[in-house]
């Protein structure tokens, strides 16, 4: 492992951004994701020296596309970015976290909900349930 992504694993598995577990190294078809967050379809890859050839920039190209057809966002980095500017990184990759973080979904506790809850359903103010007629 190289150092940068020893300083960028640190961040990432500190679980600092948004939330999301970042795993390093891990299969994906026939790739292996530098980082991913699953949760958040979120894959950080770190590039080094090895990737400014052209045969490597077209593998890193047809990889991208593979795992953005599965729904993925990629973000690249090269090693000097993370050990030049390791603060502008992990800010890029927290956006990229939030943007694509899931909602919650959390229902509102008893009690909690809307303020006029209380209300009748109706306008009637005479207290009788709807569609129930009074004798």
């Amino acid at each position: 492992m190289t150092r940068a992504e020893t300083l960028l694993l640190r961040y990432l598995k500190a679980d600092r951004l948004a939330g999301s577990a970042f795993r390093r190294q891990t299969p994906m078809g026939n790739y292996i994701a530098d980082f991913v967050a699953h949760s958040c379809k979120l894959i950080v890859e770190l590039d080094g020296e090895s990737h400014d050839f052209e045969e490597r920039i077209q593998h890193d190209e047809r990889r991208d596309a593979w795992f953005g057809s599965r729904g993925y966002r990629v973000l690249r980095f090269t090693n000097d970015d993370v050990m030049k500017n390791l603060e502008g990184v992990v800010l890029s990759i927290l956006e990229a976290a939030e943007q694509a973080a899931p909602l919650s979904l959390t229902l509102p506790r008893k009690g909690e909900g809307n303020p006029s809850s209380d209300a009748s359903l109706t306008d009637d103010k005479s207290g009788a349930s709807p569609g129930v007629e009074e004798a």
